[in-house]
């Protein structure tokens, strides 16, 4: 049986070796691909470019059972039976890709699950992100804890192929104790008017830090502490992210630094899902910045 550790980080080492390849391939893939997603959503080239290098990566990681991808209509069985000596991957290759035509930030989310999916978050066993900024990090989160790392070539490896590197910057991250940040999701009009006044008086107390990626919002949050929130709206009261590759492993990284997750009444990670590209609100952040989100959507 596959060690279940050196599944995990079989895993992470093959979205970091990806990561190069996918931030090399975004300036001639800024276009739409003329196709779209599962969600309805129009597919840029570069979406279509990450998902097929991470899908390779991925299905060839002895472990991995199946995978899921924001951009495929259903899940991959690549391997063993997920659940019994294999685990689930869910990913979203490319989050925040509207962000290419702008060239701001965006990056690639990783949950792994050990249950066939859909499932609910109490299901993961790790999860992590890489966010292509100005330069490329990533954060995991598995049961030793939540790390950040810089992902970078280091030159040819063997066969003339460029081997990557992983360097830890800070092997214990969590939440910092005082919140200095905020970014919150979709129109304000379309905000739900309980919402409006949580805002307000968050507005008041710290900084806006919104770029339209998920990933790099949340990163804000995850350096400086603060809260982010893509809310249920009044014309999508499903909220706009997906349980799955999104939301479950964003709540799991933020819960495992200290911080606290939420669908608007409890933790993201304990909602039940039915179908694998079920939308969700989300809310993560400081304990005590959710915990009144929640109380001033339950008045």
């Amino acid at each position: 049986m596959t060690d279940p550790d050196s599944v995990v980080e079989a895993v992470f080492d093959a979205v970091a070796a990806t990561a190069p390849e996918i931030r090399d391939a975004l300036p001639g893939r800024r276009v739409e691909s003329g196709t779209e997603n599962p969600s309805g959503e129009t597919v840029l080239a570069g979406d279509v470019y990450a998902d097929e290098l991470l899908a390779e990566a991925l299905g060839a990681v002895e472990g991995v059972g199946s995978f899921v991808s924001e951009e495929r209509p259903e899940a991959v069985d690549v391997g063993g039976t997920v659940g019994e000596g294999a685990y689930a991957v869910a990913i979203d290759p490319l989050d925040g890709s509207s962000n290419l035509r702008s060239n701001n930030a965006m990056g690639t989310v990783v949950g792994i699950y050990d249950a066939p999916l859909p499932a609910s978050g109490r299901s993961l066993v790790a999860a992590g992100y890489v966010l292509y900024g100005p330069i490329t990090t990533m954060v995991v989160a598995d049961g030793s804890g939540v790390r950040e790392e810089v992902v970078e070539r280091d030159g040819e490896g063997g066969g003339g192929d460029p081997s990557v590197t992983r360097s830890v910057v800070d092997d214990d991250l969590t939440l910092p104790d005082n919140p200095t940040v905020y970014g919150f999701g979709g129109r304000v009009p379309d905000w739900p008017a309980p919402f409006r006044e949580y805002a307000r008086e968050v507005e008041d107390e710290l900084k806006l830090r919104y770029g339209g990626a998920m990933v790099g919002d949340v990163n804000q949050v995850v350096t400086y502490g603060g809260v982010f929130a893509y809310p249920a709206l009044v014309h999508a009261p499903d909220g706009k992210l997906r349980l799955s590759f999104e939301a479950n492993p964003i709540a799991y990284i933020v819960e495992s630094m200290g911080g606290a997750s939420s669908d608007g009444s409890g933790s993201i990670l304990d909602v039940e899902p039915d179908g694998i590209h079920d939308r969700v609100p989300l809310h993560v952040g400081n304990e005590e910045l959710v915990d009144r989100l929640e109380r001033a959507l339950d008045e």
